[in-house]
C-alpha cells in the first residue's frame, strides 16, 4: 500500500500514538513531530496515516499562557537590579549578597521556562534597559549553559558572571550612558572602558571568582579579533565570555533604547546566523538559534517574496532557515538562498 502523495501534507504535524510496523518494530514514538524522512520511512513500511493519527492543532497548540509569576519576579528583580546599581555608582562597590539573595534565584526560576519566545517578551525593556539587560543576560546565558549540559557549579558561576557583565557601566556618565543620538568616537571610546571598570571591581569584590570579572573584562572580544577591549581570538576568549557575548546582543537587538527602537525578531535571528561565522562562537549560536527556532514551529511567517506560510521543520545545520510549507507546497529555505523570512508572527506579541 503506498502513501499518496496527499499525506506529505502531515510534515509539521504531531503524533497522537506510537507507529509500529508489521513485524512489531518502532518507528515512530507518540509526540514525534513529522517531517519528510519520516514520511518517507513510512512509505517504505507500506504505513498508511490518516489524520485520525495526529494530534489536532488546537490540542497540540493551545492558546499560549504566561507565566505571569515569573513575569512578576522579573519585575521586582529589574527594580532591585537599579538599587544595587545606583549603589554600586555612589560607593564603587558591588553588594554581591543582594545580588545572590535577591537577583540570582530569580534568573534560575525564568530559566526554568522552556519557552523561550515568552522570556524574550517578559524581557523586553521598558524604558529601563540598563537594568533589565543584566536579568536577560543572565537569563539567556542561563539558558545557554543549560543546553550545553555545564556542570551544576559552572551553571551558577555562569548565571552571576552573566548578571553582573556591565557592573562597569555604572562608571560610565549617564550624559554618554543615555545619550539618544549616535556617540562620537571619544564617547565611544569611553562606553568601551566598562569592561576594565567592570574587571576592576569585580576583581576587587570579596567573595567573586576571578572567571566573574574575566566575563566582564572579555563579553565584547569577538572569535575573530574584531572585539574588545584587547582584540582577543578563538580560545583566547573564554568560554562563558563567549556565551554571555551571544545572551548580549540577542537581548541588546531585541530590546528597546535610548537611542533605537527593537528590531524585528527576524531580523536578529538572521544577523545571529550571519555573525557564526567570523564574530560569536559557532556551536554556541547555533544551538542557541535551533532551540530559539524550534519554539516557533507552527508559527505563521511572511517571505521575501510576499507568500504566507507556516514553519513546520528546523534543521539542526541552518536553524534560521526552516522548511516552510504554504498551501501544499513546502519551500526549504536553507536550499533556496534568494528567499527568506521576513516576518514571524510570535505567540506572546
Amino acid at each position: 500500500m503506498n502513501i499518496k502523495k496527499s499525506n506529505f501534507d502531515f510534515v509539521g504535524s504531531c503524533l497522537k500514538h506510537d507507529i509500529i510496523n508489521h513485524h512489531g518494530i518502532l518507528l515512530l514514538s507518540a509526540n514525534t513531530t513529522i517531517d519528510k524522512e519520516h514520511i518517507v520511512l513510512l512509505m517504505n513500511n507500506h504505513i498508511v496515516l490518516t489524520e485520525h493519527d495526529f494530534i489536532l492543532e488546537q490540542e497540540n497548540n493551545p492558546a499560549p499562557q504566561k507565566d505571569t509569576i515569573t513575569e512578576k519576579l522579573i519585575e521586582e528583580a529589574t527594580l532591585q537590579v537599579k538599587d544595587i546599581f545606583q549603589f554600586v555608582r555612589e560607593r564603587n562597590k558591588i553588594p554581591i549578597l543582594e545580588v545572590r539573595n535577591h537577583i540570582i534565584p530569580v534568573i534560575h526560576q525564568a530559566s526554568e521556562n522552556s519557552d523561550v519566545v515568552q522570556l524574550f517578551s517578559m524581557l523586553q525593556s521598558k524604558d529601563d534597559y540598563t537594568y533589565r539587560h543584566n536579568i536577560g543576560v543572565g537569563v539567556f546565558a542561563t539558558l545557554l549553559g543549560k543546553w550545553l549540559h555545564l556542570h551544576e557549579s559552572d551553571l551558577k558561576l555562569l548565571t552571576i558572571s552573566a548578571t553582573l557583565h556591565d557592573v562597569g557601566k555604572m562608571k560610565i556618565p549617564d550624559e554618554i550612558l543615555n545619550k539618544p543620538g549616535r556617540l562620537t568616537a571619544t564617547e565611544y571610546g569611553v562606553i568601551k572602558k566598562h569592561t576594565t571598570y567592570g574587571y576592576e571591581m569585580l576583581k576587587k569584590t570579596t567573595g567573586i571568582s576571578p572567571t566573574c570579572a574575566l566575563v566582564a573584562l572579555q563579553h565584547h572580544e569577538r572569535e575573530d579579533g574584531s572585539g574588545y577591549p584587547f582584540g582577543l581570538k578563538g580560545d583566547k576568549i573564554h568560554q562563558f565570555s563567549k556565551i554571555v557575548a551571544v545572551a548580549d546582543i540577542f537581548h541588546a537587538m531585541t530590546s528597546k533604547r535610548v537611542y533605537h527602537e527593537p528590531a524585528p525578531f527576524y531580523k536578529v535571528i538572521n544577523q545571529m546566523q550571519e555573525d557564526r561565522f567570523g564574530k560569536l562562537d559557532p556551536k554556541i549560536i547555533r544551538l542557541f538559534l535551533h532551540k530559539i527556532m524550534m519554539i516557533l514551529i507552527g508559527s505563521d511567517v511572511v517571505l521575501s517574496d510576499g507568500r504566507k506560510g507556516k514553519i513546520v521543520m528546523i534543521h539542526t545545520h541552518e536553524p534560521a532557515r526552516p522548511l516552510v510549507k504554504i498551501g501544499n507546497e513546502f519551500i526549504d529555505l536553507s536550499k533556496s538562498s534568494s528567499i527568506n523570512i521576513e516576518q514571524i508572527a510570535l505567540p506572546y506579541a
